[in-house]
């Protein structure tokens, strides 16, 4: 499993845990979570003839990248410039066409989320618990915020109000002028969580999120009042482990329906006007973001395998295991196909009608790529764990 392993947060209730109970507590949920990534290598990758070419336009560097920590640093893509972040507090603005710097600038912040745009600001959440907004036009401090803990996941905003959930299960709205805080939900997690990298979704005036025992929740933008809440699964299981359900991966709308999944949760569709589940289906699950199309689902499982679903009911339309413990980014779609980023810098093209492997790139040689590629038209932007930032054509 893509490395959940390292995210998983231990709670432990009541007080009186033995030390021997707790270290077989978290070599069950290791074994569990790690699963088959111990048992089974990557598959090797096969010659491939591409039917499909990818050219790269330009690369540049952003700082040091991750550092080797699990984080959640995405570039920000508009219709002139990429905002891209590093650790270490390094945001810098490219220019979309060529891959110039236009500005960079180092806040001193270590960055773990982000950066997104809202205006003219440019958004992102720290390791020390800070949501922090800095000028769009050149990188200058505009307020931090003080947050309860860590900040994984993507700042989200509408309506003037930036939605930001915390590693210890709370979710705000802040004021995008000033960063006061406008509202606060805080809910119980389970004794057991995983240290997700999910975030919330706006739907109009909605603010979606899932986190821990099959649920998936309903704040209203302007107040933070729940409107509903829905039980996607129903935990069960002798264990602690085996009663583990998040759904910790960004829920996705299309319409009038949200589409919700995570660790050991299926995939769910639920009616955003009243929270009904509309149906459910057990075969896959991710704890990353799910890919939309009219009629399709799009998810990269626990095990590096990439699922095509009908929308209207979850079957199955096709399943791509070539590519199996492979480590791979959620599937982005561009033009007819799907691309997605693997552990040794590979990009991988997909036909999304079927499935079958067209194109395949070496972008970055053993840097891995584990944000989602953003598509724009038929040019991808990756940013890789090192800090390598390219453009890609789709041919």
């Amino acid at each position: 499993m893509r490395f959940l392993a390292p995210l998983l947060a231990l709670s432990l209730l009541g007080g009186c845990a033995q030390i021997n109970a707790f270290k077989d507590l978290a070599g069950a949920i290791t074994d569990t979570i790690r699963g088959s990534d111990n048992a089974e290598p990557p598959k090797e990758l096969q010659p491939l003839e591409p039917i499909v070419n990818m050219t790269v336009l330009w690369t540049t560097q952003v700082g040091k990248g991750s550092l080797g920590r699990i984080l959640n640093l995405m570039p920000a893509v508009t219709s002139t410039t990429i905002y891209a972040a590093d650790h270490k507090g390094t945001i810098v603005a490219v220019d979309r066409t060529t891959g110039d710097t236009q500005w960079s600038k180092d806040t001193g912040l270590e960055i773990a989320s982000g950066p997104v745009v809202a205006g003219d600001k440019i958004l992102f959440g720290t390791s020390n618990a800070e949501l922090v907004a800095i000028s769009l036009a050149d990188g200058a401090l505009i307020w931090k915020t003080a947050l309860t803990s860590e900040m994984m996941s993507l700042p989200r905003v509408s309506h003037n109000i930036v939605v930001a959930r915390t590693s210890d299960g709370r979710i705000a709205g802040f004021d995008l002028g000033h960063g006061g805080i406008k509202w606060s939900h805080e809910r119980t997690l389970p004794p057991l969580s995983i240290r997700s990298q999910g975030s919330p979704t706006i739907d109009g005036e909605l603010v979606l999120d899932g986190y821990g025992a099959g649920k998936l929740i309903a704040l209203h933008l302007q107040d933070g009042h729940l409107v509903w809440e829905a039980t996607a699964v129903v935990p069960r299981g002798r264990s602690e482990v085996e009663r583990m359900v998040e759904l910790d991966a960004d829920p996705m709308v299309q319409g009038e329906i949200a589409y919700a999944t995570g660790f050991q949760g299926g995939m769910t569709a639920i009616d955003v006007s009243n929270g009904s589940i509309l149906w459910h289906q057990k075969t896959a699950y991710s704890s990353h973001a799910t890919a939309l199309s009219r009629k399709s689902l799009f998810i990269t499982d626990t095990n590096s395998d990439i699922w095509s679903m009908d929308i209207s009911n979850g079957a199955d339309q096709w399943k791509q295991d070539i590519l199996h413990q492979r480590r791979l980014t959620v599937p982005a779609r561009v033009k007819d196909y799907l691309v997605v980023g693997d552990f040794e810098g590979y990009l991988h093209l997909l036909r999304a009608d079927n499935g079958s492997l067209v194109g395949r790139l070496d972008l970055s040689s053993n840097d891995p790529i584990v944000a989602t590629p953003q598509a724009v038209e038929d040019v991808l932007y990756i940013q890789t764990s090192d800090g390598l930032l390219a453009a890609v054509r789709v041919d």
